[in-house]
């Protein structure tokens, strides 16, 4: 009799986690250059920077906006809780289906601020909405991420501490991990994002990149395995 075909794990099936984590990141720069070329002076995925920005405004710096630093934050933060009670649900399970979720909520989020922006652009409560929606995306995004703990990939919004490692394990520093193919990928995915990004906020209005945004994350969630 002939030998039985192997079943192929379902986990493998689609764009490996590297992948999808570095598509994220490029996301990530153009998020934060819509809110903060767009949306006065604020981050919505990039807390480091957000904080040190309602610093500012705190001190009286012009420019700045403590209700939209404000926030932003407190929407980062709300996101991240939820985040955090769905890697409780999924985290012991598949990675696969763990991550489409995850992605298909940033994926809606984001298509709703781009209804938002094409819908009212330039309102008050427009700001505050793009806001409030994609910084939640950020935070719901950001912990199911960090409890993902793909090396070198565990946050698509930042970079202090990929650079860190980078230069410091590098043959410049302690030459512990000469070579991070991934830390630098992550580098130039951030500023790929933040270039289009701004382009598209420049030349265009704020719903095209976030509906760029949305449609890649929507796309994310179909494809994603959960296999690194």
């Amino acid at each position: 009799m002939p030998a039985a075909t192997p079943t192929r794990d379902p986990e493998t099936r689609g764009v490996r986690l590297v992948v999808v984590l570095l598509a994220l990141t490029v996301l990530s720069g153009l998020i934060d250059a819509v809110s903060y070329l767009g949306l006065g002076h604020v981050f919505t995925a990039n807390m480091t920077g957000n904080v040190v920005i309602l610093g500012f405004a705190a001190a009286g710096a012009p420019g700045f906006s403590v209700p939209h630093s404000a926030a932003s934050l407190a929407a980062f933060l709300l996101g991240a809780a939820v985040g955090g009670r769905v890697t409780a649900r999924f985290c012991g399970g598949s990675r696969r289906r763990w991550m489409r979720v995850t992605l298909a909520a940033e994926a809606v989020l984001v298509a709703a601020a781009a209804v938002v922006a094409f819908a009212g652009p330039g309102g008050t409560a427009t700001t505050y909405t793009l806001i409030a929606l994609t910084a939640f995306a950020m935070g719901l995004r950001n912990a199911n991420v960090r409890k993902l703990g793909v090396p070198d990939l565990t946050a698509t919004t930042v970079l202090t501490t990929t650079l860190t490692g980078l230069v410091a394990e590098s043959h410049l520093g302690d030459a512990s991990k000469p070579r991070s193919p991934r830390r630098v990928a992550a580098v130039f995915a951030l500023a790929a994002g933040a270039v289009l990004g701004a382009w598209l906020v420049l030349h265009q209005s704020l719903g095209v990149p976030l509906l760029v945004a949305a449609v890649v994350a929507g796309v994310l969630a179909v494809v994603t395995s959960g296999r690194e």
